[in-house]
């Protein structure tokens, strides 16, 4: 090769490696993290990606939170685990306002990526912003709208970033821990999603997994470093509170779980005492008792077996909320004592005790409000053992 075509060569290098620099220096990238709002669908907050475009002058978010209402069979889809979240993009002052209008506060935090960095993270983006890659199948604790961003940009840096979270025993966490943190205050939607999630999220997280919530992924991106291409630095350069709104105090509310259920247990504690003194069963209030925990029995049952929910999975729920309980519910109706109904009785008073060695053991937990659904379940299930055979049955 002679010098000409060296010369030449070495030319055309150098001027696409300084467009490369001058394309990647015009763009400023961001991690944006919505505060937690008041309703069960924002109560984890939000994550998203701010690209800022200094010298054209746009400003983008790309945000992999959105679902299409339109889509055929939309609730379907979504109980059993089958819907499709989606990567959009939108200005950045329609999500700031979308915020503003809520009332959630939003932080910044503008990485240091090199010009490198950031022009490959950005060709990550546009690819997975086409349209037959925009589409992704949700899952609320390993796949959603923070880990995407974070594995974008594990794959962008590679062996390069490196995340400085130290495992500290005393801190461990279990995924159902960390949702606790965010629905506490809402009592109904807590017992609602431990009713619905199973043993497999008793489990401690990672600090590493941690990060599928936004609050956890702002914490660890303000700490992690990246190496290997000079001196290493912060992967933050810099962090800003955009927009910040009071703190509200929270409260349980008067109509929630721990008390009304108390009140059950103490209603089914009279009658079952009355019961013994007077010699009757007061089968309707076990009528609507069992009705009601085998339907929850069904529902569990759903969303262990036909969804491809990954944290319904080994729900042990079902060992007090039980479909078979419907049956009973039906069996208990009739005037005529049928022969199994004893032994189902015996079958439902193991179950709700094993149900309770498990929770001591700690193979799953279970809401803290269902304490007296439990000592209800085994109250009845051994007052009806002992006694349907003595008493007529009557529907009180």
């Amino acid at each position: 090769m002679n010098s000409k075509k060296k010369s030449l060569i070495v030319f055309f290098i150098l001027t696409f490696s300084a467009l490369s620099n001058v394309f990647g220096q015009a763009y400023q990238i961001s991690l944006l993290t919505a505060d937690p709002g008041d309703e069960l669908y924002s109560a984890f907050g939000h994550s998203a990606i701010r690209v800022l475009d200094k010298m054209e002058r746009t400003d983008y978010v790309f945000n992999y939170g959105t679902f299409d209402f339109n889509t055929p069979n939309f609730y379907g889809k979504f109980a059993s685990g089958k819907l499709d979240y989606m990567l959009s993009v939108s200005t950045f002052a329609s999500f700031v306002s979308e915020y503003d209008r809520q009332g959630r506060g939003i932080k910044e935090q503008i990485l240091d990526l090199n010009p490198e960095e950031t022009e490959f993270l950005l060709e990550f983006l546009q690819i997975n912003y086409q349209p037959d890659r925009r589409y992704y199948r949700y899952d609320f604790f390993y796949d959603n709208c923070a880990t995407r961003i974070r594995d974008g940009l594990d794959l962008v840096l590679g062996d390069k970033l490196v995340w400085r979270d130290e495992v500290k025993e005393s801190d461990d966490k279990t995924f159902r821990n960390l949702i606790d943190e965010y629905v506490y205050y809402l009592p109904w939607a807590d017992l609602g999603i431990d009713l619905a999630l199973g043993a497999v999220i008793d489990v401690d997280a990672t600090p590493f997994q941690e990060q599928f919530l936004p609050d956890y992924m702002f914490e660890s991106f303000s700490r992690a470093e990246i190496v290997g291409d000079g001196p290493s630095r912060p992967l933050v350069k810099e962090t800003l509170v955009l927009m910040e709104f009071p703190k509200v105090e929270k409260s349980l509310g008067l109509f929630n779980p721990y008390w009304i259920f108390w009140v059950v247990a103490i209603v089914f504690t009279a009658i079952t005492y009355i019961g013994f003194k007077k010699k009757k069963l007061f089968i309707g209030f076990d009528l609507a008792f069992f009705g009601i925990l085998g339907i929850l029995g069904i529902v569990v049952t759903l969303l262990w077996f036909a969804t491809d929910h990954s944290a319904t999975k080994m729900n042990w729920n079902i060992l007090w909320a039980f479909p078979g309980h419907l049956l009973l519910a039906k069996a208990l109706w009739s005037k005529t004592l049928q022969s199994w109904v004893r032994k189902y009785l015996l079958f439902a008073l193991i179950m709700a005790d094993a149900a309770v060695v498990f929770w001591i053991l700690g193979w799953q937990s279970f809401h803290p409000s269902l304490i007296p659904i439990l000592l209800v379940l085994i109250l009845r299930t051994n007052y009806l053992y002992y006694n349907i055979g003595k008493y007529r049955l009557t529907k009180s």
